[in-house]
């Protein structure tokens, strides 16, 4: 995700993600008494999962946001590069909630990159390459971590319990990564689907639209828990057919494995 001028996020240190999710936890299991009443009622594969998403949602924000800041400084806005962001420091793009949304619902964004689309050429096209700059970027990452996991299928189903933790986290990486930009393709601002969209409207309406964009991410926040006590998920059941359509691209690497095995 990225934003016309400099973010005003600060960086909010992890530490204060665990009693937001001890206290979604609380809440969506209708558990409210004593911790150890809490402790026996959690779900263990659900926290279990939560903790092996984290590394993988730190690795798809930070390479889209990088993403972002690198093709913005290619197209002539250092604004990023200014800013601290063209880093690999997780750290530096880091958005609390989203992070949080990331691990909890596998929908989420990071702290959006500054960029300055006057230092562009062409502002409404830079901004729109700029954009979909991130969602590509997740999807080449989503590409190559399935071929990944072909290759160290083999070898990773020897290393016992370690190995399966490895592989689910291989396989984590890629859908989180391919979630990452099917929900950023949505176009409703601030998101990066709406610079692309919102590249092809007349001046007047497109610089309209842009005033409003701070105001798309309450609604998007308020949908996904609307969606989520629906049981309505129309972006999970997108992000797991776009995976399960890549996932040919394991099978390669395991097919090249098993040959050299033979």
């Amino acid at each position: 995700m990225i934003i016309a001028g400099c973010s005003g996020y600060d960086c909010v240190p992890l530490l204060f993600f665990y009693p937001v999710i001890g206290i979604i936890l609380t809440i969506g299991g209708g558990r409210i008494g004593t911790f150890s009443a809490i402790w026996r009622g959690l779900d263990w594969s659900v926290l279990t999962d939560i903790l092996l998403s984290i590394i993988p949602a730190l690795v798809c924000i930070t390479l889209h946001e990088l993403a972002h800041g690198f093709v913005a400084y290619k197209l002539g806005d250092n604004t990023a590069k200014l800013a601290g962001r063209m880093t690999l420091n997780p750290l530096k793009h880091i958005d609390a909630m989203g992070l949080l949304m990331m691990v909890v619902f596998k929908f989420g964004w990071a702290k959006p990159v500054p960029v300055d689309m006057r230092k562009f050429s062409n502002p409404k096209k830079g901004m729109a390459i700029t954009a979909l700059a991130g969602p590509v970027a997740n999807l080449l990452i989503g590409v190559a971590v399935l071929f990944l996991y072909g290759l160290l299928a083999i070898p990773l189903s020897g290393l016992g319990g370690v190995g399966d933790y490895i592989a689910r986290m291989l396989l984590i990486t890629a859908y989180l990564s391919i979630a990452l930009a099917i929900f950023n393709l949505i176009p409703i601002p601030p998101l990066d689907g709406s610079k692309v969209l919102y590249a092809l409207l007349p001046d007047p309406a497109y610089w309209k639209l842009m005033r409003y964009e701070r105001y798309g991410m309450l609604f998007l926040v308020a949908l996904l828990f609307l969606m989520n006590n629906l049981d309505i998920n129309p972006l999970g059941n997108a992000a797991s057919y776009v995976f399960d359509k890549l996932f040919y691209v394991a099978l390669w690497g395991f097919d090249l494995v098993s040959r050299f095995a033979r």
